[in-house]
């Protein structure tokens, strides 16, 4: 499987825009790895974005081991958060991608599911992360 080269990842900013266009209820989005790692995102700083980035994979990370353990699959299909005054969705978008959109209270659930859906199924393949390269001890961290 191909993950997202580094040029392509800048490219993806024009995805979550698109998004924020179709249901200008949508507060930010940002895509991740599922480890928390931002790819992009939209509407939001970056203090911000690599804030929800690392929310967002906490708590699909939960979500996952809910599964594991009550439903017999690790697959999530989307978690959602209802705060006082805004809605967070986040859903699988890809080989060990996440994406997670902040959406306004008054946004229709529906809607925000669907044009999520919409925008992961068109470009999935574009969404997925690279599995990352498993780290060489240096001599000082070896086990001896």
């Amino acid at each position: 499987m191909s993950g997202v080269s580094p040029n392509q990842v800048q490219d993806l900013a024009w995805l979550l825009r698109g998004l924020g266009e179709e249901v200008p209820l949508i507060r930010g989005s940002v895509l991740l790895s599922s480890d928390g790692m931002m790819k992009a995102a939209d509407g939001f700083d970056r203090a911000g974005a690599e804030h929800l980035a690392a929310l967002a994979s906490g708590l699909f990370s939960i979500a996952r081991s809910a599964g594991t353990k009550f439903d017999d699959s690790n697959e999530v299909r989307q978690v959602v958060a209802e705060l006082k005054s805004s809605q967070l969705y986040i859903s699988w978008a890809g080989y060990n991608s996440v994406l997670a959109v902040l959406a306004e209270e008054e946004a229709d659930p529906a809607v925000v599911g669907f044009e999520m859906a919409r925008l992961i199924k068109a470009v999935r393949p574009f969404l997925h992360t690279a599995a990352r390269p498993a780290a060489m001890p240096s001599d000082r961290n070896r086990a001896f």
